[in-house]
């Protein structure tokens, strides 16, 4: 251990680095029985690590507001994100039974309104600018606990469909329940800080990174109809994407 006390500068704040990305994944899959991580003499011994670089790991994870120290009680994970598979996502595939996608969400509608479609939406579209078009923003809640928010931008016929329409659950099961099909649909994922607006929205602290999605959803004919913005805690959904090699047919 006291050979780790003199490491160089850049080699201990890769040894902060690397420990965060691997308890950050364990806190949020869930990975510690009842939630309760081990003892620093544990972590110090399981990652090869020195006493300070695991303090300031945790130190990390608290302000994050992923685990909880107690002393005489140990430390906590207080969340636990729900892991849901990009296809159910795109909402090309039927949600596993424990998916949020599987009518546990319900919005929560901040607009509801027709307007002129902007000029960057009707790019994306492929209509001209001003095409009449709903938008429909809300913000989908677990429980009282907001994940995300989403701003839509819905052409007809389809929007025609939804404008009445009870919104209860999430959004796809809105999109089956009118009677709107669609064969297709895409995402362009990124990263950004929260703005002021959003980070009340959603309950983080302003410039907190979210995951964005910039949706676009096609019907049978290949014709786009929708476009959405999606801003989503990362520390509350884990996307989950497989992909498998095979072997080519002889």
């Amino acid at each position: 251990m006291a050979g780790r006390s003199h490491r160089p500068r850049a080699g201990r704040e890769a040894d902060l680095r690397r420990l965060l990305d691997l308890l950050r994944s364990a806190v949020l899959r869930g990975a510690f029985p009842d939630g309760l991580l081990p003892a620093e003499t544990e972590l110090m011994a399981a990652y090869g690590v020195g006493r300070a670089t695991v303090r300031e790991a945790l130190a990390v994870l608290r302000r994050e507001g992923l685990i909880d120290r107690r002393p005489g009680v140990g430390t906590h994970a207080v969340v636990k994100a729900v892991m849901t598979r990009l296809a159910e996502a795109h909402g090309v595939a039927p949600p596993s039974q424990e998916s949020l996608l599987n009518r546990r969400l319900r919005p929560q509608v901040l607009d509801r309104s027709t307007i002129p479609l902007p000029e960057a939406a009707a790019q994306r579209l492929g209509v001209p600018a001003g095409t009449p078009c709903l938008r429909l923003e809300y913000v989908s809640l677990y429980g009282d606990e907001p994940h995300g928010m989403a701003t839509n931008y819905v052409l007809s016929p389809e929007a025609d469909r939804l404008r009445g329409r009870p919104f209860v659950h999430d959004w796809y099961a809105l999109l089956n329940e009118a009677g709107v099909t669609y064969e297709e649909s895409e995402f362009i994922c990124g990263c950004t800080p929260a703005d002021a607006a959003t980070a009340a929205r959603l309950g983080v602290a302003e410039g907190a990174p979210l995951i964005t999605m910039e949706q676009v959803i096609r019907d049978a004919g290949g014709r786009p109809f929708n476009l959405a913005f999606i801003h989503v805690r990362g520390d509350r959904f884990l996307f989950v994407s497989n992909a498998a090699r095979r072997a080519p047919l002889p």
